[in-house]
């Protein structure tokens, strides 16, 4: 027995959960599994764990239960296309929402941060889910309620494991400049002196016309 004590000693628990065929995108000719275990080698050793989920026998991900870490296994990351829009036309004052749309991502972990005049915005932010497309890749929304004033900027920061660095989609408050009364009224001034040449002009080639007609054809006494 007291030799027995020094020997390294182990002990391991396996469970599979096979996915129903037809369930999803697994058909009968594949195989989705998740594998828990966890592995002692010395009576004096804290358990070590291990939680991973893998498809067709290709490991997608792990968790590391002892660091509570989750490690991919993907082969290729898909990096996401980023747009910034307001949700309505932007009208100085009048209250509107910026939308963040990340597109064509995978795998569906992403960190999305609103960025006003290069300082971080934390209240009044929302996100949607992820939503898959038909390609398995994924999208997502993120939405920033705002008050449109001249010269505030916005930025979108996207990061995701397909992206050397951050991404960040820049966005300005843009309203049309209103055009000064004075210049309305030199427009106005313009085109009606316009149009009053063009009557003016009118009038004397049809008077013009009817002289060279009359010329032309002389009537004589009756």
């Amino acid at each position: 027995m007291g030799a027995g004590r020094g020997v390294p000693m182990a002990q391991l628990a396996l469970l599979t959960l096979l996915a129903l065929p037809g369930a999803g995108a697994v058909t009968a000719e594949n195989m989705l599994s998740q594998v828990a275990f966890y592995q002692r080698t010395d009576p004096a050793e804290q358990e070590a764990g291990e939680f991973m989920f893998e498809f067709d026998q290709d490991e997608i991900f792990h968790v590391d239960l002892e660091r509570k870490e989750t490690v991919w296994r993907l082969p290729d990351f898909v990096p996401p296309e980023v747009t910034v829009f307001p949700e309505d036309p932007v009208e100085l004052g009048e209250p509107n929402v910026l939308i963040c749309f990340v597109d064509k991502f995978s795998p569906p972990v992403l960190s999305m941060t609103w960025l006003k005049n290069g300082q971080e915005v934390t209240g009044g932010v929302s996100e949607t889910d992820f939503y898959p497309r038909q390609d398995n890749s994924f999208r997502k929304f993120s939405y920033l309620p705002f008050l449109p004033s001249q010269g505030d900027f916005y930025d979108c920061r996207v990061e995701h494991w397909g992206l050397p660095e951050p991404f960040t989609k820049h966005w300005e408050v843009q309203v049309p400049t209103p055009v000064p009364e004075t210049t309305e009224t030199l427009v106005c001034a313009l085109g009606l002196a316009v149009g009053i040449i063009g009557i003016i002009a009118g009038t004397i080639l049809i008077i013009k016309g009817m002289k060279m007609n009359a010329a032309r054809n002389p009537r004589g006494p009756l």
